[in-house]
């Protein structure tokens, strides 16, 4: 009977062992970077420039906020949705460059930060330009697709 158990704890251990061996793991896929969100959001603005209103909403996520500067918080992507018609008019360009990114340890939540600059028309066809600073707060959704959760801006006197 010793005998028996001695070689049972041995064939366990050995399983033990070799099992992982025998089965390598399939790696998820790669894990997002503060590289990765530098990324999209030059996809973002490329995206905004050629479809507008439309496009750039496409980066937000169905239960976004917006805190635009000098204004209430803005609640939801439909709502958002409704006071970024300005980026369908051609003479309007808005512009933005991300300075810094960073990824949670968890991989899910990252931010971005950065400069805009905001071109546009009075109404007298005299050009306007507004500078300013940015963050954005993205997530990562179900469907492995990061979205904005979380954006925020305020102008600056001169260019940053």
């Amino acid at each position: 009977m010793k005998s028996f158990l001695l070689v049972l704890m041995v064939a366990v251990l050995l399983a033990t062992l070799i099992f992982p061996y025998a089965h390598p793991t399939v790696s998820a896929s790669p894990k997002a970077t503060a590289a990765t969100l530098t990324q999209l959001e030059a996809d973002f603005m490329k995206t905004a420039a050629e479809k507008g209103s439309q496009g750039y909403m496409s980066y937000y996520a169905a239960d976004s906020v917006e805190l635009p500067n000098g204004a209430p918080a803005i609640q939801g992507k439909a709502n958002i949705a409704k006071t970024m018609g300005f980026l369908d008019d051609k003479n309007n360009h808005l512009s933005w460059t991300p300075v810094g990114a960073d990824i949670s340890a968890s991989g899910d939540l990252g931010y971005t930060y950065g400069t805009f600059e905001f071109r546009s028309t009075d109404k007298d066809d005299k050009p306007i330009v507004e500078h300013g600073k940015y963050t954005s707060i993205w997530k990562l959704q179900q469907d492995g697709t990061w979205k904005v959760v979380l954006d925020m801006g305020n102008s600056s006197a001169k260019p940053n």
